[in-house]
């Protein structure tokens, strides 16, 4: 198993053998390799990471997300719109052929493990989407996978689903980390996504799904993102929530929001 992790003192690689320097300071051209895995596999300069050096996993790559993608999620985002007509529009992109794809940002607007993410100063209703989220290089190849905290304002989307852009796209309002699991091979189905809220001390709220109830694979997700899209850097794709709190739960400041995937790790970020 290979992770692939930025931190302050550099491109690190960890192997089942250790922890070591990556070997160059280029995340850009380091993703985009085409022996990327014997690359890695080489490292051999050990070195220490701790946890607060710890930074998101991602150069100048551009980020988006899925949508719909499993069925909680359609139902959620019928239930939300509905008074605002725009209930059959997700039952619509959830059995079409194309499937939800939109902007999440860039590397200004993402924070790693242990970094801070925020919800919108007008909006009442936000929660975390815990999802997993392939890494694409240049030439659409599936590299590997990370976690996303894709944040999300329900009521501003709710209200119109053209608001989507202002209910997802904001300062702070995606984690990306601890770190990518590199690997050429798709992940099983049976890989766990678990979700926990804790405030004050205490679990607000905590979820679990897998990947089976993922109806669109990152295969299918990554060739739609990359038709008539160039990606020189690479990408980041999240690929959809299948665990969302119920309608009366709102995130406020301080809460911690932890994001474990099976063989990745887990993201954790506190909200400011």
């Amino acid at each position: 198993m290979i992770k692939l992790l930025q931190t302050k003192q550099g491109i690190v690689v960890e192997t089942e053998r250790g922890t070591f320097r990556a070997g160059t300071d280029d995340f850009d051209a380091l993703l985009n390799s085409e022996d990327l895995i014997s690359k890695l596999s080489a490292a051999d300069e050990p070195v220490t990471v701790c946890e607060d050096d710890i930074l998101a996993p991602l150069g100048s790559q551009e980020v988006w997300a899925a949508g719909v993608t499993y069925y909680r999620s359609r139902d959620a985002r019928m239930d939300e719109s509905e008074s605002a007509g725009g209930g059959d529009f997700y039952a619509r992109v959830y059995n079409a052929d194309r499937p939800e794809l939109f902007f999440k940002g860039m590397a200004s607007r993402v924070v790693g493990h242990g970094g801070k993410v925020r919800i919108r100063s007008d909006s009442k209703w936000n929660v975390p989407e815990p999802e997993l989220t392939v890494v694409a290089n240049c030439r659409g190849e599936i590299i590997g996978f990370t976690i996303g905290n894709d944040m999300s304002s329900r009521d501003i989307e709710g209200a119109n689903p053209l608001y989507l852009p202002q209910a997802k796209v904001y300062d702070r309002c995606c984690g990306l980390g601890p770190a990518i699991l590199i690997t050429d091979q798709p992940l099983d189905d049976s890989v766990r996504i678990q979700l926990s809220i804790n405030r004050n001390g205490k679990a607000v709220f905590a979820g679990e799904t897998d990947l089976s109830q993922l109806k669109r694979k990152p295969a299918e997700l990554v060739d739609w993102l990359y038709r008539d899209n160039t990606f020189p850097s690479g990408s980041f794709l999240l690929t959809g929530t299948g665990i969302i709190p119920p309608n009366e739960f709102t995130l406020a400041g301080g809460d911690i929001i932890c994001i474990t995937i099976d063989q990745i790790g887990t993201l954790q970020n506190t909200v400011m």
